[in-house]
């Protein structure tokens, strides 16, 4: 076997490659390099399920960051256990049939419970007081302990929310080395996400995002010499890339007024009430699952979506299926936003009425994505001094709401989710290796995501 550093590099593309990025691209010119060609919807939970058993969502099982589960009668997102991924995982696959494979998971998803040698993953604690302790969870024991007291406790708060940004990557990217000195695994994963989140906040083409963009060729020029330090070549991935965006699209409300959905009136605001509506939406970037209790419902919505300006297309019958998601865990009905736009997954008609986790980073009781978590709301006089009183309930173990979040999402500038405009404007494959190791030229010059999982088992066994 031959080693094998894979990097995720969320949100890159091939034409992102090039003067502004030396360490990519020195990379691309003695290895392989290709746009791929990504599943629907293109979002981190389908697109890593796809490249780590080469199946689609309607196989594996995961239609998206989050949908509805009817047997629960929620809507969850951002669950971890690895058995929820239908199909052979590639560390599986490599474990059985190579004796002695040792293989190393840091922060991919679908992380909790998979049968790798080291993992570590974000992992709050969760006191019945209602506070949250920002930690990660790790296997074996000693393994998260032994780099944070190497490396500093993992920098939570800017991994996720309004302080989100570089120090995440880098404290992952100095996880990796150290992981690659003291154990030498034959498979290195690990994910760095910055780049993902100021193309969110300020567009892939801002200033900002070109920045982003070369913090991330530093990091992974880095990663690159520590891999051959290590013997091992690298893989560098991506799950999407993002388009530029001027605009949500609350679907839920629109359902609301038309009657469908339902909510619950509680002490703590509105509540999307999913036993009592007869349709509603579940939104993930720009593609929204619509759920319905029956046929009359489903006609009704389908009249309801198709009016909603913003909405390009909706999938159901023979169409869900020719987009890879024809399985239960989808929605009836599947929107998709014009490439300008996204979707909320608000469902309050006034602020008043929203619910108390809306203006907070809260990505488990919202039942949708919120990229409005990555601001602090503009609307807000003296926002410094409201975290800083948040924080000062909280070190007196008082019940607290950081209640600094926008609304709304009018700040997003870019999002992800459909198939890219054009391939170079996709989700990126990148091998220090030529294609004949990585298991083939590509077809018509790009692969499909479903491929990634053989490729990486030809890149390690040779």
């Amino acid at each position: 076997m031959k080693p094998l550093v894979w990097i995720n590099a969320v949100g890159l593309s091939p034409a992102q490659i090039g003067k502004r990025t030396p360490h990519l691209a020195a990379l691309a010119a003695r290895g392989a390099l290709a746009p791929m060609d990504p599943v629907l919807p293109a979002v981190t939970c389908s697109a890593q399920a796809t490249m780590l058993t080469g199946q689609p969502p309607s196989e594996h099982g995961i239609v998206g960051n989050g949908w509805y589960w009817s047997d629960l009668g929620e809507v969850l997102f951002w669950r971890q256990p690895n058995r929820l991924v239908r199909g052979e995982k590639v560390y599986e696959t490599l474990a059985k049939r190579n004796r002695g494979f040792t293989c190393a998971k840091l922060f991919w998803w679908w992380n909790m419970g998979a049968r790798v040698d080291w993992s570590i993953t974000p992992r709050p604690y969760y006191p019945a007081d209602g506070r949250k302790i920002p930690a990660v969870y790790g296997w074996p024991k000693s393994y998260p302990k032994t780099l944070e007291a190497e490396l500093g406790a993992f920098p939570f708060f800017d991994f996720w929310g309004p302080k989100s940004g570089l120090p995440s990557s880098r404290w992952l990217a100095d996880a990796t080395k150290l992981t690659l000195r003291e154990h030498r695994p034959d498979l290195t994963m690990v994910y760095l996400p910055h780049l993902d989140y100021d193309h969110q906040r300020f567009g892939p083409e801002s200033p900002e995002g070109l920045r982003a963009l070369e913090e991330l060729d530093l990091l992974i020029g880095d990663l690159v010499t520590a891999a051959e330090a290590a013997g091992a070549a690298t893989l560098v991935v991506s799950e999407y890339a993002l388009d530029s965006v001027r605009a949500p699209i609350a679907l839920n409300r629109e359902l609301r007024r038309a009657g469908l959905l339902e909510v619950r009136e509680t002490p703590g605001g509105e509540l999307l009430d999913p036993f009592g509506s007869r349709a509603f939406a579940v939104a993930d970037h720009q593609l929204a699952h619509i759920y319905t209790q029956d046929e009359d419902a489903r006609q009704a919505a389908r009249e309801v979506v198709r009016s909603v300006d913003g909405v390009a297309a909706l999938l159901e019958g023979d169409s869900r299926r020719e987009a890879g998601l024809d399985h239960p865990n989808a929605g009836d009905l599947i929107a998709l936003s014009e490439r300008d736009r996204w979707f909320s997954y608000y469902y309050w008609l006034e602020d008043r009425a929203a619910p108390d986790f809306a203006p907070t980073v809260d990505i488990h009781r919202k039942p949708g994505y919120d990229p409005a978590e990555l601001f602090v709301d503009p609307g807000l006089r003296l926002p410094a001094v409201r975290v800083a009183r948040r924080l000062a309930q909280k070190r007196l173990g008082m019940r607290y709401l950081m209640d600094v979040i926008p609304l709304d999402g009018d700040q997003v500038r870019g999002s992800h989710g459909l198939a890219p405009r054009s391939p170079e404007h996709g989700p990126v494959f990148l091998c220090s290796e030529g294609w004949e190791a990585c298991g083939g030229e590509p077809t018509a010059g790009r692969i499909p995501m479903t491929s990634v999982r053989d490729r990486v088992l030809k890149l390690v066994e040779g």
